[in-house]
């Protein structure tokens, strides 16, 4: 999934995207409220993490001006703030949760999977499609109760097909979801990927067709 976050404390936004990176996510980083509303206004996004106080443009300005807009990106505030009267406002704005600094981590990420989730339409962080169980809070998956290893990337396309089933998907559409402004897939990387999980994925209730000239579509056996 596509993750923008909106920090302007450096070494804090640093960690938080390692530790999404390491999850298979892409990552983009803004350091003001303007900066953040460029990105925008170029990508869609499946999470913001957002800071109320930043330089310039505050985190609750950005997020109005977002609702205004009918951006309906999920978005988990973070806050130093730890009086309620902020946490009500920034909920009262258009956030979807809120994390108070200092957080823990598995906090932190544990939000983001449930907004994660919530935006894909599940209520649970396991979901079962046939044979197929698909688990975002272990990095799991089995068919037929038979472990499948995928590394982080393969997950995460997995996850957006499974996100996505019977709609076809574009080369450029799992482009977008899989990789930050700052990354270079290779030219063949979709391929790779889908091969891949097409082989580790035989017997399983969900396949991934080509649709020549327009992509792949992830579907399940009846």
């Amino acid at each position: 999934m596509r993750i923008l976050v909106v920090e302007d404390a450096v070494d804090l936004a640093e960690a938080i995207i390692r530790r999404f990176q390491r999850a298979g996510h892409s990552l983009d980083h803004a350091i003001t409220g303007e900066d953040a509303e460029e990105f925008l206004d170029l990508q869609q996004y499946d999470l913001m993490v957002l800071d109320i106080n930043l330089p310039g443009k505050d985190g609750f300005s950005v997020l109005k001006e977002m609702r205004k807009k009918k951006d309906t990106t999920p978005v988990l505030v973070l806050t130093a703030r730890s009086e309620i009267d902020d946490r009500v406002s920034a909920l009262d704005v258009g956030a979807d949760d809120y994390v108070v600094k200092p957080f823990d981590f598995r906090e932190l990420e544990a939000r983001a999977r449930a907004l994660l989730r919530r935006k894909q339409g599940y209520s649970s962080s396991v979901t079962v499609h046939g044979n197929t169980v698909f688990d975002r809070s272990k990095g799991m998956v089995s068919v037929d109760e038979r472990t499948i290893i995928l590394p982080n990337r393969e997950f995460r396309v997995l996850e957006i097909f499974l996100g996505n089933i019977d709609r076809i998907l574009t080369k450029e559409e799992i482009v977008e979801q899989l990789y930050g402004f700052d990354d270079s897939p290779g030219p063949n990387a979709i391929e790779l990927y889908v091969a891949r999980l097409r082989k580790k994925l035989e017997g399983a209730s969900v396949s991934i067709r080509t649709v020549r000239g327009m992509g792949y579509v992830a579907e399940l056996e009846n």
